[in-house]
């Protein structure tokens, strides 16, 4: 028997598998319910705080607030572009610590400081959405909404009274929600003179900072000591109204506001060349400011003159004048064909004086090109004066201002005494209809009707479209009204709806010239509409 026992136990083990594998199919196949339901799918709104908050932890800013918008293509473009952004952003980082750590090395004594290791990661910031203001200043603000769980490793080196430490900052999170101002917008690339930027709710930082290759801000306490303290610091500099400013152009330039004044007198010329073979020649001379899109000035002709006088003065505009020169060319005047170049010279603005005269002598060049061995041969010589006049601040700035508000005459056949009404729409806010928003604006002033484009399910809508009104006297006695209307898209049991209305008198137009306005608009909860008015006269 104690031969056979193995052998019963053996086949008693498997005839259990067979009928164990057998009666679970069984059950598995016989004993399904048979009632099962399709999955209870539910609106979002539908649910309560606590179900979103398991659904979406982090639900999007377009998501929550309509006033955001979803900047998807901002961060793939990111995605693709951080390789090369890090070791930009990276390299400007160095380049401006360098000088101040330099700086405040020797005042705490430390002997050195270097960076071993300086990237950002391979983890871009994500923008969870961005909100755009217009508003009627020349200026764009933003609000972008990110979160960066980056993983950078910067790692610097000290060395101070003869120990050497290494500090590595790794897993940085940085959330925040900052306003990003440009202004003024100006006719120059980047088309934006300054950037203001200001945080408008205090900022999460998260990090982790090694020392000797210890987390110490493991260290209980010190971690939210630190990280109050980066807050509220940030919160000190930065929190709006407080704001970190950019230059990047000088608004001058940027907007090319004439600056100063330069006075030029062509005195007389010596020893210029003969250029008719019958004759000596008929000089002049053309000066025009580089940069400068204005056509030259010419002085008279001299016929038959190789040392002409002409003491005659011109006034250029100058706009920049560090990077402007007075070009002086000296021309043969032909009756027929054209007119032969003599020799020409320039002075850069920067080598003059303010308000100083200057006289000067001019050898006359072939070209500017000095390395040229045909300028070592004789053309004669120029004799100018030139002062440059810069303006007073005050005054630029008055150009400026006069500038902005500047009003175009009307045109001809305008009636005497009365002028031209222009009303322009620009854009409304915060529109919204019963049952739709396709809005349009209608302008009725004194009898007359006019109409902006309807746009297409739009709360925020902008039309940007000029009307114009011919009076025979000022208005001031007037009134203008604006109403904004909606038309269903399509023909449907829903008709035109009225979404507000605002009334302007047309006395401080008049009086102004000018008015450009945000206007709440009556029978609206909360639209406004964007309306400029000029009075034109002749």
């Amino acid at each position: 028997m104690g031969f056979l026992s193995p052998i019963f136990g053996f086949f008693g083990f498997s005839a259990g598998v067979s009928i164990g594998v057998f009666l679970g199919y069984y059950l598995f196949i016989f004993f399904q319910p048979t009632d099962v339901k399709d999955p209870l799918i539910r609106p979002l709104v539908e649910h309560d705080s606590m179900a979103i908050e398991r659904m979406l932890p982090e639900i999007p800013l377009w998501v929550k607030n309509p006033d955001y918008d979803r900047v998807d293509w901002l961060n793939r473009f990111l995605q693709l572009l951080w390789p090369y952004l890090d070791k930009a952003i990276c390299r400007t980082a160095k380049e401006i610590a360098k000088p101040i750590i330099d700086e405040n090395a020797a005042k705490y004594k430390i002997d050195s400081v270097e960076f071993s290791t300086f990237t950002l990661g391979s983890l871009p910031p994500i923008f969870q959405g961005m909100k755009v203001y217009i508003t009627d200043e020349k200026e764009l603000i933003m609000e972008p909404s990110f979160k960066w769980a980056g993983n950078p490793n910067v790692t610097v080196k000290l060395k101070a009274f003869g120990l050497r430490a290494t500090a590595q900052v790794v897993d940085l999170q940085i959330f925040a929600a900052p306003r990003i101002t440009l202004k003024p917008l100006v006719p120059s690339f980047p088309c934006f003179a300054n950037i203001f930027v200001s945080l408008m709710e205090k900022p999460y930082v998260d990090f982790g900072l090694k020392l000797f290759g210890a987390d110490i801000m493991s260290i209980p306490g010190l971690y939210r000591f630190v990280q109050e303290t980066i807050k509220i610091q940030v919160a000190n500099m930065y929190l709006w109204p407080r704001q970190l400013e950019v230059p990047l152009l000088d608004i001058s330039k940027a907007l090319k506001k004439s600056v100063g004044i330069l006075n030029v007198k062509v005195i007389r010329a010596h020893k210029l060349n003969k250029k008719d073979l019958m004759g000596k020649s008929d000089p002049y001379v053309k000066l025009r400011l580089t940069e400068d899109k204005l056509s030259s000035k010419k002085t008279t002709v001299k016929k038959s003159n190789l040392n002409p006088e002409w003491n005659e003065e011109f006034k250029l505009v100058v706009k920049d004048p560090e990077s402007q020169a007075l070009e002086l060319l000296v021309y043969d005047w032909e009756k027929v064909g054209k007119h032969e170049k003599m020799g020409l010279n320039v002075i850069p603005l920067r080598d003059l004086t303010p308000d100083k005269p200057r006289m000067l002598t001019l050898n006359l060049l072939k070209n500017m090109d000095s390395n040229d061995p045909q300028n070592e041969k004789s053309r004669g010589q120029l004799v100018v004066e030139v002062t440059y006049n810069p303006f007073k601040e005050s005054e630029i700035a008055d150009d400026m201002t006069e500038d902005a508000n500047d009003v175009e005459k009307a045109p001809n056949g305008t009636p005497s005494g009365g002028g031209l009404l222009v009303v322009t729409v620009h854009e409304a806010q915060d529109l919204e209809g019963k049952h739709h928003t396709n809005p349009y604006v209608k302008i009725l002033f004194k009898g007359d009707q006019k109409k902006t484009k309807h746009i297409k399910k739009n709360r925020d809508p902008r039309w940007g479209e000029e009307f114009q009104f011919m009076c025979e006297e000022p208005p001031v006695k007037d009134k203008i009204r604006a109403e904004v209307f909606s038309r269903p898209s399509t023909i449907g049991i829903h008709s035109k709806e009225n979404l507000g209305y605002v009334v302007i008198n047309l006395a401080d137009v008049v009086t102004n010239k000018r008015i450009n306005e945000n206007f709440h608009l009556i029978d609206s909860k909360n639209g406004r509409i964007q309306i400029e008015l000029q009075w034109r006269t002749s």
